[in-house]
């Protein structure tokens, strides 16, 4: 499917349009954020733009606010690794460039500054140790196999449905212990708690309210259930018997328990789908995956960095500062753009290619960095890199026979459908 299609996906012409559209907006109108750049997957010339002429800058046309974009690697780095200038507690704003609403102040560890974050974190911490992971990786593999041993032939197929929710949602009710006959349940409420009013993934937000409810009514009963029985080795038993969590509010609770289900399933699956997709625009690199297997260990963090799964982080400024030489004041709404800085050419070599043999492929922002660097990270190219040891040895070719349906977002960088087949 590349042929006439530029790297990042598009046509040429629309490529061009959407290069047109940003340079004749006046800076002072942009709005980076929006969703529909992102669904269209016309962001690019937007940050490109951003990055050489502006790239901290303040938004001022947003319906949801005013905001300061981050744009360029090691000015992100900066924010990402000065907590004690730049906030996550979700009680001024949270993670995301919207504001939470009060209704949803459920706070979670990726949402919070010390001391109280460091305590919870390390709670969970230990289901991704090397051994654990050892042990996982027996478990990933024997899934991957029997998923792609099921799919048809000469047929096209959603890649989204078929392999990376039904892969990525199998680890994630193993980690919390969750039911597997119900575990399509966390796909659904992974996606109702990141999803925006225009999205559709719900009705109204009666609707979100009461599927997060419900989610967080049977995460209490679990949660009870764990800290009467002897401890385990899953998330929910680590954390009911962790002096840093076992007396969590329901707030709480609830709250590091959405942070577990995005994390482990979103993040996941949109760079499995992501995969498939790169390689199709770049047939090049798909001929010398295959041609040599081994590259498999630079190739999935490119694919990451590539994807950016989680487009952006947000924080909220703890005292007046400087940055990039403009002045943050106290208060003010600070979002770094890792789709940016992973795209960053005075930081990264040639980053609007996908090369799976980058002589430095971890150089990336996609799992953020400093104290909140994601915690699941290992577990999340583990994943992706066992998926694709297997598709090689099955599968000469899966051949992407349509357009991507992308996900109406700018914090999730996601996928709804990817239309693939595998020939006979």
């Amino acid at each position: 499917m590349n042929d006439g299609l530029t790297n990042n996906g598009l046509t040429n012409n629309a490529l061009e349009e959407a290069r047109a559209k940003a340079y004749a907006t006046p800076l002072a109108d942009f709005h980076p954020g929006h969703p529909e750049l992102f669904r269209s997957d016309t962001l690019w010339p937007w940050f490109e733009r951003l990055r050489r002429e502006a790239p901290v800058h303040f938004c001022s046309t947003s319906p949801i606010g005013n905001y300061w974009s981050v744009t360029r690697y090691d000015d992100i780095m900066h924010v990402d690794t000065h907590p004690q200038l730049f906030s996550s507690d979700m009680r001024l704003g949270g993670i995301m460039l919207r504001d939470v609403e009060p209704d949803y102040q459920w706070p979670s560890f990726i949402a919070m500054d010390e001391p109280m974050h460091g305590p919870q974190r390390k709670t969970v911490s230990p289901l991704f140790t090397p051994v654990h992971l050892d042990r996982l990786a027996v478990l990933i593999r024997e899934r991957a196999c029997r998923i792609l041993d099921e799919l048809p032939r000469n047929e096209t197929f959603n890649f989204v449905e078929r392999v990376s929710i039904e892969l990525t949602t199998q680890m994630l009710a193993t980690l919390l212990d969750f039911p597997f006959e119900q575990r399509g349940k966390l796909t659904r409420w992974s996606d109702v708690a990141t999803a925006l009013p225009k999205s559709m993934v719900v009705a109204n937000e009666a609707q979100r309210r009461a599927e997060l409810m419900e989610c967080g009514e049977t995460f209490v009963r679990m949660f009870n259930e764990r800290a009467r029985q002897e401890p385990k080795s899953d998330l929910i038993s680590m954390m009911a018997h962790s002096e840093a969590t076992r007396s969590m509010d329901l707030d709480n609770l609830l709250g590091n328990i959405i942070l577990l289900i995005v994390g482990g399933n979103d993040t996941t699956r949109n760079s499995m789908t992501g995969s498939v997709l790169a390689l199709n625009q770049n047939p090049a690199e798909y001929a010398k995956l295959r041609a040599d297997p081994a590259l498999i260990d630079g190739f999935v963090p490119e694919v990451i960095r590539w994807q950016t799964p989680l487009a952006h982080m947000r924080r909220t400024a703890l005292c007046d500062t400087e940055l990039g030489g403009q002045t943050i004041r106290k208060g003010d709404r600070v979002v770094m753009w890792y789709v940016s800085g992973n795209r960053d050419e005075t930081a990264i070599e040639q980053p609007d290619r996908f090369i799976i043999d980058r002589p430095r492929p971890r150089q990336h922002l996609s799992f953020g960095f400093g104290i909140h660097r994601c915690v699941g990270m290992r577990l999340a190219e583990l994943q992706l890199k066992i998926v694709w040891e297997e598709m090689l040895k099955r599968f000469p070719m899966i051949e992407v026979v349509g357009p991507p349906k992308r996900v109406y977002s700018s914090f999730v960088r996601g996928y709804e459908a990817l239309p693939v087949r595998i020939p006979a």
